[in-house]
């Protein structure tokens, strides 16, 4: 998301010809776009995604958890023995 943000900024200054950006080639201000699709194509490729995705998810279904305890009175983490 960095990538695409800093590209969006290079590419309005350019389009809006602000110093120093007007002067670079567009290769250059058009890089970070080329850097993001690569990003997004590790993160997908090596499973970070996918992880990520998951890690959200459970990390939502727990704090659900906890608020149903919570709510029936019960104390969230403790076992009965």
């Amino acid at each position: 998301m960095l990538f695409l943000g800093l590209g969006i900024i290079l590419l309005a200054m350019k389009y809006l010809e602000m110093s120093p950006v007007v002067t670079w080639p567009w290769w250059l201000v058009l890089s970070p776009f080329g850097l993001a699709m690569a990003w997004w194509a590790w993160a997908d490729w090596s499973g970070y995604t996918k992880r990520k995705a998951v890690e959200k998810e459970m990390a939502k279904k727990q704090a659900r958890i906890d608020k149903n305890k919570q709510s029936l009175g019960m104390q969230a983490g403790r076992r009965k023995r």
